[in-house]
């Protein structure tokens, strides 16, 4: 229907024009939208947190939990603008504890898309008396083992800063003599669990983008088949936990170091009761896609142009 002023209703039209095109981001830069480009899916992923460490001295050591993964954030359909550049930072995963010092692991760095902000994971909790306490974070950070009258529970909580869709999940507590067992780090699906006498804590799951994106193969699936975002499991004098599906680093008894989480996921790295694994550095995801449906009022040119193009249903 042609309206007065020149413009035409469109009943069910594309407002976004283009090819269909990834940006997989494993490091800091910068992605320009195409000139038709109205709305784009993403997935932004921040760096995991370092696992804690211990004293690395044998049975009942002490145990360091398993470090927190990056906030994960998703969203099918965000508005940007055409020809615009967007400028994305890729999170830095934690550095893990270090042995001797029973130290906390570091927390990862934020991920960032446009005004989307991802919060790195927590760092984990450490052996010692005031080192025990995960941090908090995308997802928390699990807690050291406990000594009396160490705190309970020490995890670090999720979804820090608070934002919804929640980005992630706490992390597990430690657990008191005569056990010495440390918590895992939480992870984008489900929380990091909390130390039983036999071992340290497993790392909570993380969160699939297969959803958003397509199946494997895509090159950003990588080895963890779409998955990111897994807390490092906790250390155990006993049985390690192990580490979240989604890049979660494994625990590890005294004195190895634990697993590092798995580059580009946000995995957070796994404890140990000697040094702490380190947390995977993130990753951002964006789609534009080819077009979007929307209804909407065209002008003469834009309707003559799309036409030209094959691109008006």
């Amino acid at each position: 229907m042609a309206k007065s002023n020149g413009g035409i209703i469109g009943a069910l039209n594309p407002t976004s024009f283009g090819k269909c095109t990834q940006t997989i981001a494993t490091s800091s830069t910068t992605v320009t939208t195409q000139p038709g480009t109205r709305v784009a899916s993403y997935a932004v992923v921040a760096g995991g947190g370092g696992g804690g460490s211990g004293s690395g001295c044998g049975f009942a050591a002490g145990a360091g939990g398993g470090g927190g993964a990056g906030g994960f954030r998703t969203c099918a359909s965000f508005s940007v603008c055409g020809a615009t550049p967007y400028p994305i930072t890729v999170g830095a995963g934690g550095v893990g504890g270090i042995y001797p010092s029973t130290q906390k692991g570091s927390s990862g760095t934020p991920s960032i898309f446009s005004t989307i902000t991802s919060a790195g994971g927590g760092g984990a909790g450490a052996q010692d008396t005031g080192q025990q306490q995960g941090l908090n974070g995308g997802s928390g950070g699990g807690g050291g083992q406990t000594d009396a009258p160490g705190p309970f529970p020490n995890f670090g909580t999720g979804n820090t800063p608070p934002v919804s869709p929640s980005q992630g999940n706490p992390g597990g507590s430690g657990i008191d003599a005569p056990n010495f067992q440390a918590g895992g780090g939480g992870g984008a699906s489900t929380a990091g669990t909390q130390a039983t006498p036999s071992g340290g804590g497993p790392g909570g799951a993380g969160s699939s983008v297969t959803s958003l994106f397509g199946a494997a193969p895509q090159p950003f699936y990588g080895p963890t088949s779409g998955v990111y975002a897994g807390g490092g499991g906790g250390s155990g004098n006993g049985t390690a936990g192990t580490g979240g599906p989604g890049g979660g680093g494994n625990g590890s008894n005294s004195p190895t170091t634990g697993t590092a989480g798995t580059v580009n996921t946000g995995g957070g790295g796994g404890g140990s009761g000697g040094t702490g694994g380190a947390g995977a550095s993130g990753i951002v995801i964006v789609q534009q896609p080819a077009f979007a449906i929307a209804t909407g009022v065209w002008s003469l040119s834009e309707q003559y142009n799309f036409k030209k193009a094959g691109n008006w249903s």
